[in-house]
């Protein structure tokens, strides 16, 4: 899996560093609270890395969770497929639901910087979610999280590109079906934007957090099947392709309507292990470390 860097200083909406073809993450570190400019450093901003951590060893004991040696992540979203994907990893997330207006945001990002290309985009909404989750967690929200020094949070977005076109949940039904019947037989780019507040205290504090911040886009060529307008409406009107991004999936009812994929399958069902794997790593936080026992 190869990986692409884009070194300071980059504007959100420039031509990124990217591979020509779109598959595969393209790591974008990015800074600042709102609507940062990209850079390639760990921690810039808010919130900045002091130090490189320790590499964790393994999972650690049921009777250590919440102590400050082990390490929790809050998924912001309210995916199922996401949180069951983590789930399939041996991760089980905290789940708070953002309140972020994804329509203001992009507007906002793109009076600012321009207009932004797609793996753009979902990065610039997946920071906003979780950004939006610790601030509501550093005033209190939920209760049992206020005192929390363990935590790290990932927030996501996923958008479908199609012809330049940018295409997230559909509208309705009829939207639906008009975009299985422009999808249909043809390609695509699934873009999911990741990322990574690191909120865990820190070694001054007693723990090992670095209070980094940082993103990526893991972005998969998709191949969709040729379908009748009988196997479109049948689709719709399971009610699934609504309520996802590019409306369909490749974990559910919409799998056989996906001739073939290229790229991470899980950056298309909504969260890239890889690419987590990869920010995890840049903060000083291993997957096993993040798994739970029974």
């Amino acid at each position: 899996m190869s990986v692409r860097t884009v070194d300071p200083p980059h504007p959100l909406g420039a031509h990124c560093a990217r591979p020509t073809c779109a598959i595969g993450p393209t790591w974008v570190p990015v800074c600042g609270v709102s609507l940062p400019r990209l850079r390639r450093s760990v921690g810039t901003g808010p919130h900045t890395a002091r130090t490189r951590p320790a590499t964790r060893t393994g999972p650690r004991r049921p009777d250590e969770l919440g102590s400050r040696d082990v390490t929790r992540l809050l998924l912001a979203s309210a995916s199922p497929a996401r949180r069951a994907t983590l789930q399939s990893a041996g991760i089980d997330p905290l789940v708070v639901v953002s309140s972020v207006d994804e329509p203001a945001v992009l507007a906002a990002a793109a009076e600012r910087f321009g207009t932004l290309d797609p793996a753009d985009a979902v990065l610039v909404l997946a920071q906003a979610k979780v950004e939006d989750v610790a601030r509501a967690v550093a005033d209190g929200t939920p209760a049992e999280l206020a005192d929390a020094d363990d935590l790290v949070l990932l927030g996501c977005d996923s958008m479908l590109e199609l012809d330049g076109e940018i295409l997230g949940k559909p509208d309705d039904a009829d939207d639906a079906v008009r975009r299985w019947r422009a999808m249909r037989g043809r390609t695509g780019v699934l873009h999911t934007g990741h990322w990574v507040i690191d909120e865990r205290a820190t070694p001054d504090e007693g723990g090992e957090g670095t209070r980094g911040t940082l993103g990526a886009t893991s972005s998969t060529v998709v191949h969709f099947a040729d379908l009748s307008d009988e196997e479109v409406a049948a689709y719709v009107a399971t009610g699934e392709p609504l309520a996802v991004a590019g409306a369909f999936t490749v974990d559910g009812l919409g799998g056989p309507f996906v001739d073939r994929i290229e790229g991470d399958h899980h950056g298309v069902v909504g969260v890239s292990l890889p690419l987590l794997r990869g920010l995890l790593g840049e903060i000083g936080v291993t997957v096993p470390s993040l798994w739970r026992t029974a």
